[in-house]
């Protein structure tokens, strides 16, 4: 999942990776981690875009591509709902910032 984010994962396909069937590794996953097993690839292409948009000149299409949404008008919902700022403001206001973001599993959100 690192290092494909843009790869439309699947729970059947995170299971198989983990040798477990799909429902038995949504329930071991929400169990472990507090959160259902899509959320983590969705907080991770959105940890990805995030990094982009603070260290280059990418145009929100191309970050939004290059993490595996298929608009910048996807994405930009996405990422304000997870961010809780525009893509665009995100760029101007982080520009220069190299803290990486933090998983927080109690809450689905980055800290």
């Amino acid at each position: 999942m690192h290092e494909d984010p843009a790869r439309a994962w699947t729970v059947e396909e995170l299971g198989r990776q983990a040798d477990l069937s799909r429902a038995a590794f949504a329930r071991r996953f929400a169990r472990l981690v507090g959160q259902p097993p899509l959320a983590c690839p969705t907080w991770w292409r959105l940890s990805v875009a995030a990094r982009l948009l603070k260290e280059g000149d990418r145009s929100l299409e191309s970050v939004a591509r290059s993490v595996g949404y298929g608009s910048r008008y996807a994405f930009a919902n996405a990422f304000k709902r997870l961010h809780g700022v525009a893509p665009g403001r995100y760029r101007l206001e982080r520009a220069g910032d190299r803290e990486p973001t933090r998983w927080r599993p109690e809450s689905g959100t980055t800290a």
